[in-house]
């Protein structure tokens, strides 16, 4: 029973920590949390305010209120070695929609598409039905812009 336990509580850790979005341009999650002195700069730097501290006190991205810029003070104002060049791919992460959208339950809604600069948030209609969106992952940014404005919070970055 014990060991079920523990292994109960590492996999919940093991998850967690694999939910967790860094700041755009920074190292891997293991470097970045071995490297980062919780100073705040990079929270208090970021124009949009993504950026809280989150477990630990190390910076957590959250797009349930804006989105990622790509300003790059984040990694201009961090005194430590944390951040690759902005110049390069800010990150990994893409947009992805879940089945509780609303769209699947015929209702019409298109707001993560309108929020969506890079227009990778296209709508495929339907006879009949409510149009569904489609993310094109090759011109998704991860910027999140598409996240705060779903009023069914059916968009995920990872």
């Amino acid at each position: 029973m014990s060991n079920r336990i523990n292994q109960s509580r590492r996999n919940l850790f093991s998850r967690r920590k694999s939910q967790v979005i860094r700041p755009p341009w920074s190292s891997t999650d293991v470097e970045f949390t071995d490297i980062c002195t919780r100073c705040d700069k990079c929270i208090d730097a970021c124009e949009t305010k993504i950026l809280s501290r989150g477990d630990g006190g190390f910076p957590e991205v959250s797009f349930s209120q804006d989105e990622c810029t790509f300003c790059g003070a984040c990694a201009k104002v961090c005194p430590e070695p944390l951040f690759t060049d902005t110049e390069e791919t800010p990150w990994q992460i893409k947009a992805s929609i879940d089945q509780s959208c609303l769209a699947n339950s015929g209702i019409w809604c298109q707001t993560c598409k309108d929020a969506c600069d890079p227009r990778a948030i296209s709508f495929t209609a339907s006879i009949g039905q409510a149009p569904k969106p489609v993310i094109d992952t090759e011109m998704c940014n991860g910027c999140g812009a598409c996240v705060a404005p779903c009023p069914n919070q059916s968009i995920k970055l990872s």
